[in-house]
């Protein structure tokens, strides 16, 4: 079988060698291991390991070491932000507001509080994926206590200008949470400027073990979560749990290897994605999902029209990319994230989103962007004429 391609990054990326060397380190000697709650040399050797990383992700987004929390996760962390954020608000008000285009982790928090009496106003972004700041403001009210809008779209790369949605919900003091799983260690980010309250990150999309991640919490009146968790008093029991020293550890070597080289990395995938999209947009009937200008180049979503989705998946090996079905891979449903840009069925499940970082080879594009041509050329030609579609 021919070697196969991973170009899958905005799922999962491969675990960087210096967090693997940080993680092992804590595994293998005998003080690291230990439980960081412990008043013992060993407890205290962990403490210390864990500070340490914590200064590593406080520094990949603006933020004091102190205002963190670990999570298992982006999708924890998600869920503490948005179910804790308004049970602590909610004495104020029941009424929040996101977009449809958010993940999974975001939009099944505001329907389970939906069910539990708060009322989600969610807003639909323009055909590129871009929130309107008017309706952002028009929908913001007296009681409105949270809005929820992520950084970098997961599915299209599209970036929101989380700057000035935190300006504006500063001003009608209502929490600003904002998912960076895509952006944390990728494009410049300083929760501090940006006004951001509450900001989910996860370890796996930066080249950190899958397993943990972080959510911070902006240190001023009015700011906070209730837990969602409880059986301890770890983490100023907000999200109780011994803590995975060696998964923090590989977190901090992680942060810290993408800081420092976040200029070089976002050049590279820019490069990529310019021979990437310069190639297959010549064939007819390709369509860019999302914003041209405003995207994260490490991300290329594109549909074809007159193509079914899983014979193009098919012939696309050995590329390991992600297909047009909603989040969850096993879907054969079109991505509710398409489909509000307004995307056809079968333009959305004919998508293709191609994700790469900065151990990606330019030799491994050029290949992707050859397959890519010539297996829609190849299925055009053997699908009948009343399987093409329209941009709709």
């Amino acid at each position: 079988m021919p070697r196969a391609i991973y170009l899958d990054h905005a799922a999962t990326t491969p675990v960087a060698t210096e967090a693997v060397s940080a993680m092992t380190k804590c595994l293998e000697d005998p003080l690291r291991f230990a439980n960081p709650s412990s008043i013992h040399a060993a407890g205290q050797a962990a403490a210390s390991e864990e500070k340490h990383a914590r200064e590593q992700v406080a520094n990949l987004i603006g933020a004091d070491p102190a205002t963190l929390l670990w999570t298992s996760g982006a999708t924890e962390a998600n869920n503490l932000a948005i179910l804790g954020g308004a049970r602590f608000r909610a004495h104020r008000g029941r009424h929040l507001v996101t977009m449809r285009t958010e993940h999974k982790a975001v939009v099944d928090p505001f329907k389970a509080l939906e069910k539990n009496g708060y009322e989600v106003t969610w807003l639909t972004p323009d055909a590129g994926g871009l929130l309107s700041f008017d309706e952002l403001r028009a929908a913001i009210r007296n009681d409105t206590q949270l809005v929820s809008i992520m950084h970098v779209n997961n599915e299209t790369g599209v970036i929101q200008d989380v700057g000035a949605i935190g300006e504006l919900c500063r001003e009608h003091d209502v929490l600003y949470h904002c998912d960076a799983a895509q952006s944390a260690g990728k494009l410049p980010l300083d929760v501090m400027s940006a006004k951001i309250d509450l900001l989910s990150l996860t370890a796996h999309k930066f080249y950190g073990p899958p397993g943990i991640g972080a959510l911070y919490i902006a240190n001023r009146d009015g700011c906070g979560v209730e837990p969602i968790l409880y059986g301890g008093g770890q983490q100023r029991r907000l999200r109780p749990g011994t803590l995975p020293v060696h998964l923090i550890a590989g977190c901090g070597a992680a942060a810290g290897l993408m800081a420092n080289n976040r200029s070089r990395n976002l050049a590279h995938v820019q490069k990529l994605y310019e021979v990437l999209w310069d190639g297959i947009k010549g064939l007819p009937d390709i369509f860019l999902n999302g914003n041209a200008e405003q995207h994260f180049p490490g991300i290329l979503n594109v549909s074809a029209a007159g193509v079914e989705g899983e014979s193009l998946l098919l012939a696309l090996e050995p590329l390991c990319v992600a297909s047009g079905s909603a989040c969850n891979s096993l879907s054969s449903e079109p991505s509710y994230v398409l489909r509000a840009l307004g995307r056809s069925d079968q333009l959305a499940q004919s998508a293709i989103r191609f994700s790469f970082g900065h151990d990606t080879a330019l030799k491994d594009i050029e290949f992707a962007r050859d397959r890519y041509i010539s297996a829609v050329r190849r299925l055009r030609e053997v699908a009948p004429p009343a399987h093409q579609d329209s941009r709709a």
